[in-house]
């Protein structure tokens, strides 16, 4: 059943036609996610406010209109799906990056206030995950060497993980009621080191920004992925990011689902 998870009223409608078709709410994920990649010269406020809107007030609205239901009956489980962009801010990922630190912030003290009503909010936090979504970002600035890079980190064995591993691990997590999970080795190293070492962290980040591409190119307009391909993305760099928006319905023009079951977008 789509649903704009930006709009509350709809977000209201939608969980309203849930309850009705199977009754009480049991577990919400949010998971609905926008990212916009480019320096922060070619950033907008439109760009901030469209990041908040997605990525943070979502996941309020959705998590406002099941939270009563659950705290009457003494249970319930929330997943927040943030990201390591919500522990350490990345170059060229500002708008994304304060908007899951806003969603970390809003999960973890949620976490502290419901727990005494029996409703469980697990936040978590992957690393890079191969999903093939780097088609349907937006680049801004010189934006085929951002969708370059931006791609290439997203389908190295290296450097990220398969969405399934990851959705395994965020399924175990929330049966198990954890409080925070972080996915990949790199993520948790990452995330370990930052705890200890914040300002060597922002220094480390102040260096790759500097290998980053420079502001110019389309400037402050924006390019989707598939709009922004180069010699180096698609590629064989890029094969398993490619392999995963094939399996992830990420392709500029999906295939028409035949499934009639109720589906919840």
């Amino acid at each position: 059943m789509p649903c704009d998870v930006t709009e509350q009223g709809q977000v209201t409608e939608f969980i309203e036609a849930v309850r009705h078709r199977f009754g009480n709410i049991d577990v919400l994920v949010n998971n609905a996610g926008i990212i916009s990649v480019g320096p922060q010269e070619e950033m907008t406020l439109a760009d901030y406010e469209a990041a908040m809107k997605t990525n943070y007030w979502a996941a309020v609205y959705t998590t406002l209109a099941v939270l009563p239901q659950m705290q009457s009956r003494k249970a319930g489980r929330i997943v927040n799906i943030s990201s390591i962009g919500g522990k350490i801010a990345v170059p060229h990922m500002l708008p994304y990056s304060a908007s899951k630190f806003a969603l970390v912030g809003f999960s973890q003290g949620l976490r502290a206030e419901v727990k005494k009503d029996g409703v469980v909010v697990t936040t978590v936090v992957p690393g890079l995950m191969r999903t093939g979504s780097p088609r349907n970002a937006d680049f801004k600035g010189r934006h085929r060497e951002e969708h370059a890079w931006f791609t290439i980190s997203d389908s190295s064995l290296l450097t990220s993980i398969s969405a399934e591993s990851a959705a395994r691990q965020i399924v175990n997590a929330c049966k198990r009621g954890d409080g925070e999970v972080v996915l990949s080795v790199q993520a948790k190293l990452a995330v370990a080191f930052h705890a200890l070492f914040p300002e060597v962290t922002t220094d480390l980040m102040s260096l790759v920004n500097r290998l980053l591409p420079e502001p110019g190119g389309i400037g402050k307009q924006s390019a989707k992925g598939y709009e922004s391909e180069s010699s180096l993305a698609p590629s064989w760099l890029t094969a398993l990011d490619e392999e995963a928006a094939r399996e992830n319905n990420q392709m500029k023009e999906p295939e028409e689902k035949t499934d009639e079951s109720f589906r919840i977008m």
